[in-house]
């Protein structure tokens, strides 16, 4: 499906740029792992206990291939320009899924990709079944929590599954129904 993302350029002026959103592709993997891994550098929470050094992160069409689990990517003309998926994280309450990997490219940031993306992944979670998403990150990623908060996930006061991102030190929930 193509969708439109409007932004403003500057006061008055709007500008649509359409891109692809799709199911993870094998020839997606390394493009992705640099656009996550770029992410956390640029942020300076490129260390242990995040999905920086996670294997699957390198795999994540692996990760993926599963009938409870997707992952979208964003792409614009062949260049993927971020992606983000839901996948049920072993430990997590029944009906709740973890949406995880949420990452977009700096380039192309502050358009609503993110947003979308998110948007994408919690209708798919409803088909498949879960009521509630969560969610693990850094308050250095401080543009990402505040969309977060915006899409109305709630800070917990404990993380809810074991995803093995000992690192994360902010967890935050939504209940999808």
């Amino acid at each position: 499906m193509v969708l439109p993302i409007i932004f403003d350029l500057k006061p008055n002026v709007e500008v649509e740029v359409n891109y692809n959103l799709r199911v993870i592709q094998e020839s997606d993997n390394q493009h992705l792992a640099r656009i996550i891994r770029s992410s956390l550098r640029e942020y300076g929470v490129d260390k242990p206990g995040t999905v920086f050094t996670d294997p699957t992160t390198d795999n994540l069409i692996g990760l993926f291939d599963r009938s409870d689990a997707v992952y979208f990517v964003a792409e614009l003309e062949g260049t993927i320009l971020g992606g983000g998926g839901i996948y049920p994280t072993t430990g997590l309450p029944n009906q709740c899924a973890e949406l995880v990997k949420l990452y977009v490219d700096q380039r192309h940031r502050n358009k609503g990709i993110g947003k979308q993306l998110m948007k994408s992944c919690e209708v798919v979670a409803l088909e498949l079944g879960y009521t509630s998403l969560y969610l693990e990150t850094l308050p250095e990623l401080e543009h990402a929590c505040s969309l977060y908060e915006r899409m109305g996930y709630v800070k917990q006061s404990q993380p809810l599954g074991n995803s093995g991102h000992y690192a994360c030190t902010l967890w935050m929930l939504k209940n999808l129904s």
